[in-house]
């Protein structure tokens, strides 16, 4: 049983790692590690219509629902085919709309924060701390090409070393964990 929790352990050191290495590579390289990831998502949508479009031909006539192979497999190569061609401007868009939505939500707790003031409490300020904040990282992810890809990486990057801190920390006491 210890051999086996320490293995275990050892394969969640190992799953931050590489955790660790992929956050890395979204924080240096936010727009090559999209495009990359775009492609394989691409790929991933290609190859699984041509899988649909070749079972479609294979069970024709065999199956009743063999006109939704052949039409999902088409519609699959088509999003693949955008996906790939269009990796920076589905970036862009993502992008933008997620700035737009954190600077609305600064905005609307800008007004929260003026009608507490208005009713003289005290949390106002805190409230137009944080809708500031809001604001700048809004403006910052809809006017800066690779924010969210590089938050994605440091977020990323942040669990990988919490969790490898856990799982040192775990491979460490498991025989103090077996004898309680």
């Amino acid at each position: 049983m210890e051999n086996f929790l320490k293995k275990t352990g050892w394969e969640s050191v190992i799953t931050s790692l590489v955790f660790a290495v992929i956050g890395i590579l979204f924080i240096c390289n936010p727009e090559g590690t999209f495009t990359f990831a775009t492609t394989i998502l691409g790929l991933i949508f290609i190859i699984g219509g041509i899988i649909k479009i070749i079972n479609y031909f294979k069970n024709r006539g065999i199956l009743d629902f063999y006109n939704y192979e052949l039409i999902y497999g088409i519609i699959a190569i088509i999003i693949g085919i955008v996906v790939i061609v269009y990796s920076n401007a589905l970036e862009t868009i993502f992008r933008i709309i997620i700035g737009i939505w954190i600077i609305y939500s600064g905005i609307m707790r800008l007004l929260l924060a003026s009608k507490l003031k208005a009713i003289e409490s005290q949390s106002w300020k805190p409230v137009l701390i944080i809708a500031v904040i809001m604001l700048i990282c809004g403006l910052f992810i809809t006017f800066n090409s690779g924010a969210i890809i590089m938050t994605i990486g440091i977020i990323m990057l942040i669990y990988a070393i919490m969790d490898l801190i856990e799982g040192f920390v775990f491979i460490r006491n498991v025989d103090k964990i077996l004898n309680k």
